[in-house]
């Protein structure tokens, strides 16, 4: 500063602030020839919008008249601010020894949803002493609606073959902002892990609600069917099957002021019914099946369950068969989430809506000793707006 001939301006760009007091900030400062007697400081700072995400660049510049303008270089990588909540920490699942299969209690979640973009849900596995459960075995994760008193499968996973999932940073990660009318305040959570032993697993699962802009600030979801409770308590396959046990047709009323709707379903398949496939395959766990969803009796979305890549794992080796590719999931991940988007806000419409599994008649039999197939299947609506919106209704 005590040598200026010439005022000078610098100026920045990208996601980034300047300032001569480290209180003021803005994109552009001046540092004048008749005030600035003694040494003087630029301060910048980071200060990335809520869209910029990830690695971001920018630049200051110097410049006075007389002299070449002198640039320095900026880079920082922008995180959204994220709330984490923890609920269930190192709960012990297992059966016998004092233990049970499931789990549930009340948590107190994010209570504020009006900024809130997104929340993603984590699920860590860890083994007690003596050793985790040897077999891959069907697990899931639901929230408590507190209108109907049901709880909704938010999440599904497939516990690895006698190790933790410590190889992923988090755990499995799942994102359950479908769920975000639900995850608010006093939250009630259902945990479920159908191992067969008094070894079992450790189970901490968090939420992060990350900050941002969401799409629309109201959401509202509803049941369409939910046949998830175990595994072997999904969907007969291959048999004749009782329309009024198994109701896979509804019809579905959307709200008027609704702006998107989408369906989200998770199947996985159990069972080693035969006859095998041509590649020697038994259903339902190994094979590959194309089912489609009915939308006033047309075929508008369709949910293949082929390999996911189970020998990529990356929480491997594992103790068992976990590296065969099974119908749409793998030992030791989470079950993929199925997004049906619909074209349309549907804002006002009833559609009817049925599940159809691909035709296939077992013989059976079975490669296990253990006969049936079976599809575990849930399918909810979601609802999105602008303004307070109610969850779509569902009829037999």
């Amino acid at each position: 500063g005590g040598n200026l001939e010439n005022d000078v301006t610098a100026t920045v760009t990208g996601s980034f602030e300047i300032s001569t007091d480290n209180v003021n900030f803005s994109n552009t400062v001046n540092y004048t020839t008749a005030i600035n007697t003694t040494p003087e400081d630029l301060y910048v700072r980071f200060s990335p919008a809520a869209t910029d995400l990830g690695a971001q660049t920018g630049t200051i510049t110097l410049a006075a008249t007389g002299v070449t303008d002198k640039t320095i270089d900026l880079s920082g990588t922008g995180a959204a601010v994220r709330h984490n909540y923890q609920t269930f920490d190192g709960q012990r699942i297992a059966f016998g020894g004092g233990f049970n299969q499931t789990e549930t209690n009340t948590f107190n979640l994010h209570n504020d949803m009006s900024n809130i973009e997104q929340i993603m849900m984590y699920v860590e596995l860890r083994c007690p002493t003596g050793g985790c459960d040897a077999w891959d075995v069907y697990a899931n994760i639901k929230v408590k609606d507190d209108a109907s008193g049901e709880f909704y499968e938010i999440g599904r996973y497939i516990t690895p073959y006698g190790v933790d999932n410590s190889q992923l940073t988090r755990g499995f990660e799942i994102d359950v902002t479908d769920f975000k009318s639900l995850l608010e305040g006093s939250t009630e959570l259902f945990a479920r892990i159908e191992t067969w032993g008094s070894d079992g697993w450790e189970l901490s699962v968090e939420f992060d609600y990350v900050e941002g802009t969401p799409d629309y600030e109201y959401y509202a979801i509803a049941d369409v069917i939910t046949y998830d409770a175990w595994s072997t308590s999904g969907v007969p396959y291959g048999v004749a099957i009782d329309a009024a046990t198994w109701d896979l047709t509804k019809t579905v009323s959307i709200p008027a002021n609704a702006e998107a709707t989408h369906l989200r379903t998770i199947i996985s398949g159990w069972g080693h019914a035969t006859p095998v496939d041509s590649d020697n395959r038994p259903c339902a766990e190994w094979c590959f099946r194309t089912h489609d969803v009915k939308i006033n009796g047309s075929n508008m979305f369709q949910h293949n369950m082929e390999p996911i890549g189970c020998a990529s794992n990356p929480v491997q080796p594992q103790s068992g068969n976990w590296n065969p590719d099974r119908a749409g999931w793998c030992p030791g991940m989470a079950v993929p989430v199925r997004i049906n988007q619909f074209g349309s806000a549907m804002n006002g419409s009833t559609f009817t809506f049925e599940y159809d599994y691909q035709d296939w008649t077992s013989d059976g039999g079975s490669t296990s000793g253990n006969g049936g197939a079976f599809y575990a299947t849930s399918t909810f609506v979601v609802v999105k707006s602008s303004t307070p919106i109610v969850k779509p209704t569902v009829t037999d």
